[in-house]
């Protein structure tokens, strides 16, 4: 696996989440080596008022229902990371968990024939992009789910999106990221 290649998923295609979740635990366990740090924490950026862009905290609702050990989850409907609190989010995540591999998780804007697709890729997510807001670029592995394209001059094209297409990266991603947590707790008694 190369450093800067993205790699997609359909999320029509259930059985797949196990070779995303492969990859994402690859990834993890590269950059805990690499950089010696312990734990993982995913970073679910996004809002509840636009469908489009709820991506990110319904990940993070539905993972914490699950109560994993082993990553950290922070971005949820009710206390949802975005642009108006991912400065102050990030920082919160530098003191409390400086020893995190952060995993960024948002919504993105893509090609036509790419919506309904989950990206995985390492490095640095910048939110925002597709709405052209200029946030700052956070974590260090990403995971998206295209939710429109960028072809799309439509402000409202976010309040658009329909609900079940988020749904179900919403659910390809959460399956794929409780994969990596059992990987984890495997890892753990070893």
């Amino acid at each position: 696996m190369g450093w800067h290649e993205i790699y997609y998923f359909d999320s029509d295609r259930a059985g797949e989440t196990k070779v995303c979740a492969r990859m994402l635990h690859e990834m993890i366990d590269e950059i805990q080596k690499k950089e010696r740090k312990k734990g993982v924490l995913l970073l679910c950026i996004g809002t509840d008022r636009s469908t489009g862009d709820s991506l990110g905290p319904l990940i993070g609702y539905k993972l914490r229902e699950l109560r994993m050990r082993h990553v950290r989850v922070i971005g949820t409907l009710e206390r949802p990371v975005h642009a108006m609190n991912l400065e102050q989010s990030v920082n919160l995540i530098r003191l409390r968990y400086p020893n995190h591999v952060v995993i960024a998780v948002d919504a993105s804007v893509g090609s036509l024939d790419h919506v309904g697709c989950v990206t995985l890729g390492r490095g640095a997510l910048r939110p925002g992009l597709g709405v052209c807001k200029n946030l700052q670029s956070v974590g260090d592995i990403f995971i998206t789910g295209i939710v429109g394209s960028c072809g799309s001059t439509d402000p409202l094209m976010l309040q658009s999106v329909r609900l079940s297409i988020v749904m179900k990266m919403a659910e390809y991603i959460c399956e794929s990221v409780f994969l990596v947590e059992q990987f984890l707790e495997q890892a753990a008694f070893v």
